[in-house]
C-alpha cells in the first residue's frame, strides 16, 4: 500500500490553512519522503485553465526529478449541478487527458449531490450514464475513473457497489474511504471486505467527534446537533484503519493509500502543524500497517 500525499493538504482550502503553489507542493512532498502525489484538479494547484499538455509535460518532468510519482489526479465534478452534463463530461475527459500526460492511471471523480427537482431513481440513472461516457473516454487515455463515497448519491458501500455493477465499465471502480462508513456507523472492516475487490484506490484522515448542543432556555436544557468532526493525526480517531487496511488487503487490494487534510486541523493550519500530520500518517503507515 504505497503512501501518497493528497496536495488538497496544502491547498488553503480551509479558513486558516497555509497554502502552497503546485510546484512548491511537489518539493514538500518530496522533502517529506513521500514516494507519490494525489493532485487535486482545481485552483491553485492542477486546474485545466492552466496545465495544457505541455504544461503538464513540464510539471512531470519536475515531479519526477523530485524522484516522486503521480498516483491519482482528484476531479471535483457533481453531475447534479447541470442538467445537461457535457460540460462535466468533457471536464473529466480533459482530467483524464492530463493523468495520461502526468503517468498517473487514476482520475478521482465524485457522484452527486441530491437536489429536490430529481427525484432519486432519475439522479442515480443520470449519473451511471454520465459516469459510463466518462470510463469510455478515459478508456482512449489508459485511465481508471475511480468513484469516491463522498457526494449524497451512492455514498453508502452497498450503494457505491452497486452503482460501479450498474455502470459496468472495465475501467470504473471504487475509491472506497474508511471515514464515510465510519460516520454512518457502519462497520468498516466488513465493507472493505465487500469494496475491496472494486476498489482502485483509498483516501484517508483521521477524526474525533465533538458533541454539539444547542441551549434551550424555555426548557432549561440543552438539545443535541450533529457533532463536530474534528481531524486529527492518524491513529488518534475513531476510524478503524488496521482492521480497514486489513480487509481491503485480504480482499486483494494493492492501491495506494493517500491522506489528506482537507477539513481544519487540532493544533491549526500552519505550515508547521500541516508537516507534522503528515509525517505522522508516514510512520502511522510504517508502524502500524504494514506486514
Amino acid at each position: 500500500m504505497t503512501p501518497i500525499l493528497h496536495s488538497v493538504s496544502y491547498g488553503g482550502v480551509w479558513p486558516g490553512q497555509a497554502k502552497l503553489s503546485l510546484n512548491h507542493f511537489v518539493d514538500k512532498a518530496a522533502e517529506l519522503h513521500y514516494p507519490a502525489v494525489m493532485l487535486m484538479a482545481k485552483r491553485p494547484h492542477l486546474s485545466v485553465l492552466d496545465y495544457a499538455h505541455d504544461a503538464c509535460l513540464h510539471l512531470r518532468e519536475r515531479i519526477d526529478g523530485k524522484g516522486l510519482k503521480v498516483g491519482v489526479i482528484a476531479g471535483y465534478n457533481n453531475f447534479s449541478a447541470d442538467v445537461e452534463r457535457e460540460i462535466q463530461i468533457q471536464h473529466i475527459t480533459e482530467l483524464a487527458r492530463m493523468a495520461r500526460d502526468l503517468g498517473a492511471g487514476v482520475v478521482r471523480i465524485f457522484t452527486a449531490f441530491e437536489v429536490p427537482s430529481m427525484s432519486y431513481t432519475v439522479l442515480w440513472q443520470a449519473v451511471v450514464e454520465a459516469i459510463r461516457e466518462c470510463a469510455k473516454r478515459a478508456a482512449d487515455f489508459g485511465v481508471t475513473i475511480g468513484v469516491q463515497n463522498h457526494h449524497d448519491l451512492a455514498a453508502h458501500h452497498d450503494s457505491l457497489f452497486d452503482l460501479i455493477h450498474a455502470i459496468n465499465e472495465p475501467n470504473c471502480k471504487a475509491i472506497f474511504d474508511a471515514w464515510a462508513p465510519a460516520l454512518h456507523g457502519v462497520d468498516v472492516v466488513a465493507a472493505a471486505k465487500k469494496m475491496a475487490p472494486i476498489t482502485c484506490h483509498t483516501t484517508v484522515a483521521d477524526y474525533q467527534l465533538r458533541p454539539r448542543f444547542h441551549y434551550r432556555p424555555n426548557v432549561v436544557n440543552y438539545e443535541a446537533q450533529t457533532p463536530w468532526t474534528q481531524a486529527v493525526p492518524m491513529g488518534q480517531g475513531f476510524i478503524n484503519y488496521l482492521g480497514f487496511f486489513s480487509a481491503l488487503r485480504q480482499g486483494g487490494y494493492q492501491g495506494g493509500v493517500a491522506y489528506e487534510m482537507c477539513s481544519p486541523l487540532l493544533g491549526g493550519g500552519s505550515l508547521d502543524n500541516l508537516d507534522s500530520y503528515a509525517r505522522e500518517f508516514l510512520r502511522f503507515m510504517t508502524d502500524t500497517c504494514e506486514p
